[in-house]
């Protein structure tokens, strides 16, 4: 029989970050550090709108782009929070959750072949995204010595005559970095003189610490025509099982997002879309809520990682920490089984999201209660290891 199956998926391996996922969900009395996943519910307030939508019987289809009144106020809010002016009939999409969104802004912009620049370590899904869309991911490591910011020398010496993007996720996942304005104005000048495009994933934006700020790179001087700017509702409400996103963007270049998301999707759920319609309007002292409460728990686990003789990274944003973990004398992949299967800690090793492998990522989207016995237990560990 002939393989039904397209070679360029069978070369897409699965998600590391799921396989440790599968196997602590088989076991007792573990510690998750692995999931990028708050464990906040939904605040009330966004819960009952999106229950009154439903009890309303607003259970149909909406617009292909999403509601009006929705992506007026995403609008709205980006112009509040970066000064990025958008129009929310032509050039704001609602989307399935930023995952659709990265799908929609590659599969609309590459032919075949071309190239897409993607700093690394990264989210998992960036590179087979690019791949899928028919690209070809182009890695451009980033250094801990440089606080994981991508440095415009670094990325000039990647362009070739296929270059056609940038894609960038800042605050990171994995390693919690945030990109200062200067880095991001010496990228901007580089896609400016290569002609490229800019797809930035800014699902952690609202994620920031310690008095960072986050730049919205579509604000940036001259770049709001060739950025994609990806946001969305998972992380900084705490929506992730509603599944809602949003993709920003000129005029003609989110018009054929749309077109593919008209074929693929039709609209993104309704009840949704209120709920974060909700979330934006009213949303705003939950979310300094939980950023307060991330803040403590980046405080506990990076003090915490450092003093087992982890050391680690000082996350500015996102809820990651990324500890490397040399002196345990194990790569990344034996260090999480080893974690795992002796003291029931999940992480995910670093090679999961394209970096080296002395490195793990630990969330903090966990109780902080336990995140003190998580680090008990690694230390119990690092006495057996380190």
């Amino acid at each position: 029989m002939r393989d039904f199956v397209a070679r360029r998926i069978t070369s897409i391996p699965a998600s590391g970050i799921r396989h440790f996922f599968d196997i602590a969900a088989t076991m007792q009395d573990v510690i998750s550090l692995g999931i990028g996943e708050p464990d906040f519910t939904t605040p009330e307030p966004i819960l009952r709108a999106g229950m009154r939508s439903l009890e309303d019987g607003e259970t149909h289809y909406t617009s292909n782009s999403g509601i009006l009144e929705l992506r007026q106020a995403i609008a709205a809010h980006l112009n509040r929070l970066y000064g990025v002016d958008y129009e929310a009939r032509s050039e704001i999409l609602a989307t399935v959750g930023v995952s659709e969104a990265l799908y929609l802004a590659l599969a609309a912009t590459l032919d075949p072949g071309d190239e897409v620049i993607v700093p690394t370590p990264c989210f998992v899904a960036y590179q087979p995204e690019i791949i899928l869309a028919g690209g070809t991911p182009v890695p451009l490591a980033t250094r801990v010595e440089d606080a994981f910011q991508v440095s415009a020398s670094d990325l000039e010496a990647l362009i070739t005559p296929r270059t056609k993007a940038l894609l960038i996720g800042y605050p990171n996942n994995p390693t919690g970095a945030v990109m200062s304005r200067d880095r991001l104005l010496a990228l901007a000048r580089v896609a400016q003189a290569r002609d490229l495009l800019v797809i930035s994933d800014e699902i952690y934006d609202r994620l920031v610490y310690a008095g960072h700020q986050h730049v919205c790179f579509a604000a940036l001087p001259g770049m709001r025509d060739r950025t994609i700017t990806l946001g969305g509702f998972s992380k900084a409400y705490a929506m992730t099982g509603w599944r809602i996103g949003y993709a920003a963007a000129p005029a003609p270049i989110l018009a054929e997002l749309r077109k593919i998301h008209q074929y693929t999707i039709m609209s993104a759920p309704t009840m949704a879309q209120i709920a974060a319609r909700e979330a934006l309007q009213n949303g705003e002292p939950h979310v300094q809520a939980m950023v307060e409460e991330y803040d403590r728990r980046r405080r506990l686990i990076v003090d915490g990682l450092n003093s087992l003789s982890l050391p680690t990274f000082e996350p500015k944003g996102a809820f990651y920490a990324y500890p490397s973990i040399a002196a345990s004398g194990l790569t990344d992949e034996g260090f999480a089984e080893a974690l795992l299967s002796e003291e029931r800690v999940a992480v995910v090793p670093g090679s999961a999201f394209g970096g080296d492998a002395s490195f793990v990522r630990c969330s903090y989207a966990t109780a902080y209660e336990k995140i003190e016995q998580a680090l008990e237990r690694i230390q119990r560990f690092m006495r057996r290891h380190g």
